[in-house]
């Protein structure tokens, strides 16, 4: 399945509800995307940790073709709750699928690749 992704800054773009992260190359062509949710709880070193190494996992290995939503619980709780969230971070893949959830901060390089299907480059 081809996903347009669209093009934006690398800071956050505030949503009315929602804090997005969305990064394109502008010259590539639109390939499979990642559509991504990291849940978080603002206030830890831990949530801070998994959105920094998210970001350099995304940017190394899936070269833009990714839409990053960054939630925060506290802010969204009813997102939280129908996602079924029990701990934070929470990452889950939604495309391409399998939906996938992955727990913690994100810096075991491995687990988090073979969370998203992906291969060491």
């Amino acid at each position: 399945m081809k996903l347009p992704l669209r093009k934006s800054a690398h800071a956050v773009i505030q949503k009315p509800r929602r804090a997005r992260i969305m990064k394109r190359a502008s010259s590539d062509p639109p390939q499979e995307g990642y559509i991504l949710r990291l849940y978080i709880n603002d206030s830890t070193s831990k949530s801070l940790l998994a959105i920094k190494n998210l970001n350099l996992i995304c940017e190394q290995h899936l070269g833009g073709r990714y839409e990053l939503e960054v939630i925060d619980i506290h802010k969204h709780a009813h997102l939280a709750r129908d996602e079924q969230i029990v701990a934070v971070p929470t990452l889950i893949k939604q495309l391409p699928p399998p939906l996938r959830k992955l727990v913690g901060d994100m810096s075991d390089l491995g687990k988090v690749l073979f969370g998203l299907d992906l291969t060491v480059r």
